[in-house]
């Protein structure tokens, strides 16, 4: 990998994350790396004038945070084919992120070797993670996701509801009467799909989940559909009952009744640098999860 050009993403209102930007783009400059450093949160997007002022894309993009700084970023590095490296830093589960740590020098925490040194000597895996894109029929704008894009009923004021029809491959499926509708890929299966009683698919998987939130009928149930299906889903009912589309969390668009948001898989991929030698999704799941017992006193049986 050429490490010409690095961006460092930091976690907005973290100043541990701050701070290790700091230390890591120093280390990164020592070694004549033209480094740009900046901030990303729910209401800080640096991605538009990065590439603005950097005139392109980086060779790699170093993020330290938490799950969502990390969806931020590959929704806006995806496309432009960038890979990410994530970090750890002020983030909660982490499911997305390097469980190594960063020293002030820049080299992984418990090994001799200089991190930067095996990433141009290409000691890395790199995975590719599948994404969702929605259109609606109001805007041009492709709203992108690694997680998940949701449909959640858009007024406060009355009881949180909503009816929506949904289209697989051009037949209607069914209509769901309750709080919304999740369509996730298997990287979001282990979060607001999760939640919501949905399945957990290895990221292996490319296929997109689609649940329903807190349903009426006891008939919807979670439904698993292949990656090339093309979904199609219309708010019902009265006109003042709009719904809001939400990508990985954050606000994407408003439909009305009658509306029409299509789902698809989303041309291009999500780049994740992975710098353990033997992966484990399932030690993950097991310890974020709190899977066979706490995080802090599990042990494998001896069976």
């Amino acid at each position: 990998m050429r490490l010409n050009t690095v961006w460092l993403i930091h976690r907005a209102a973290s100043q541990a994350a701050q701070r290790q930007a700091r230390r890591t783009a120093q280390t990164l400059r020592d070694q004549g790396v033209k480094v740009a450093v900046a901030m990303s949160g729910s209401s800080a997007n640096p991605f538009p004038g990065l590439l603005a002022d950097e005139g392109g894309p980086p060779d790699l993009a170093v993020v330290l945070g938490g799950d969502g700084t990390v969806l931020g970023a590959a929704r806006h590095l995806a496309p432009l084919e960038v890979p990410i490296l994530c970090f750890n830093v002020g983030g909660h589960f982490g499911f997305l992120t390097q469980e190594r740590k960063l020293l002030s020098n820049g080299a992984e925490q418990g090994s001799e070797s200089d991190l930067w040194q095996r990433l141009r000597d290409d000691h890395f895996a790199l995975e590719r993670r599948m994404m969702l894109e929605a259109r609606t029929d109001r805007s041009d704008t492709v709203h992108t996701a690694l997680n998940d894009l949701y449909l959640r009923p858009g007024i406060d004021e009355i009881s949180p509801t909503c009816v929506l029809e949904l289209e697989i491959d051009g037949e209607v499926v069914d209509q769901f009467r309750g709080d919304g509708l999740i369509m996730s890929t298997a990287t979001g299966s282990t979060g607001y799909s999760m939640a919501a009683g949905g399945p957990i698919l290895h990221p292996g998987v490319e296929a997109i989940v689609v649940n329903p939130i807190c349903p009426m009928s006891l008939s919807s149930r979670p439904l698993v559909v292949p990656p090339r299906a093309q979904l199609a889903v219309w708010p019902l009912g009265p006109n003042s009952r709009g719904v809001r589309l939400w990508k990985d969390g954050a606000f994407a668009a408003v439909l009305e009744p009658g509306d029409r948001c299509d789902v698809r898989r989303a041309p291009h991929q999500a780049l994740m640098v992975l710098l353990d030698q033997s992966p484990s999704y399932y030690r993950t799941l097991t310890r974020k999860l709190h899977w066979a017992g706490s995080l802090t006193a599990a042990e494998p049986s001896p069976n």
